[in-house]
């Protein structure tokens, strides 16, 4: 007998049933025993009428799964180009979406907008470009981001006032311009990253930059929510990007091997298509 599901977290239970986080698990066929008595339990399997299901080992199941798809969602990756910008790109359009890359510089690639972020006047063309292109945006990522390491002391001015232009304002002003033209429903996606839950001596003006930006989708999450936009902020550890290696000033201290980029993606776009509300840092890597 066949039972509609839920499937709420994990990568695999107690019967050694494995499931990649692409996917979803709609449907679970239970084959001796009952729907209240059931091995899968250990990932958070909860039938359509509400009972949770417990663990037997008197029990096979067979699962059936669906694609999660985001078919024909309009969607702006800002540093659609980049280290983590480009696999969350491809992910989205591998599941449907329509993609519009945005960048300082020209990608050469189809629903690519040259545009620079920082000025608000560049974000509300971009929506509008978008919007006059496609008729609806569904789907806002920003993964713009600048890094730069050294003490506060040594830390000039100019490479402060360049970090909050990026990592900080630049998310604002798309957001701000984003919200009253997307479709009821829509998400918006800020990658405030691990350092906003704890900064760290050397990365004082980065870390203040995207603390920055986590408050404000604490706050922005509330006001959007109104009318019926979801914000998500999104919080990895340390990421394989090569975003490091590119510091507008100071020098990188040894960082441990990161996360793939790829893993991060999808768990960002996983979040995207669940209807999640926030992406903490140990939601990353299970």
């Amino acid at each position: 007998m066949l039972y509609p599901l839920s499937y709420e977290g994990g990568d695999g239970a107690k019967c050694g049933a494995k499931f990649a986080d692409t996917y979803r698990v709609i449907y679970i066929e239970v084959t001796r025993g009952d729907c209240n008595r059931c091995t899968a339990c250990a990932v958070g399997l909860v039938a359509s009428n509400g009972r949770e299901l417990l663990p037997d080992k008197r029990n096979s199941i067979t699962m059936v799964t669906e694609h999660k798809e985001l078919r024909g969602a309009v969607t702006i990756v800002a540093g659609g180009t980049g280290g983590l910008g480009r696999p969350i790109s491809d992910i989205l359009r591998e599941r449907g979406a329509v993609v519009v890359t945005v960048s300082r510089t020209n990608a050469h690639t189809e629903n690519h907008i040259v545009a620079d972020l920082r000025s608000p006047d560049e974000a509300q063309r971009v929506v509008n470009e978008v919007m006059q292109r496609f008729g609806q945006l569904d789907i806002v990522v920003n993964a713009v981001g600048v890094v730069a390491f050294g003490d506060v002391a040594t830390t000039s001015s100019d490479t402060v006032e360049e970090i909050f232009l990026t990592n900080t304002f630049a998310h604002i002003f798309l957001s701000s311009s984003a919200l009253p033209k997307m479709s009821k429903g829509g998400v918006i996606v800020g990658i405030s990253g691990v350092i906003a839950e704890q900064n760290l001596p050397g990365m004082a003006a980065y870390g203040s930059s995207k603390a920055a930006m986590r408050s404000f989708n604490e706050a922005f999450a509330r006001e959007a929510r109104r009318v019926g936009i979801r914000v998500i902020d999104a919080r990895p550890p340390h990421t394989e990007t090569g975003l490091a290696a590119r510091a507008i000033a100071g020098t990188a201290p040894r960082f441990p091997q990161g996360l793939s980029a790829d893993a991060v993606a999808t768990r960002i776009v996983n979040a995207i298509a669940d209807g999640e509300t926030d992406l903490p840092s140990t939601e990353f890597g299970k």
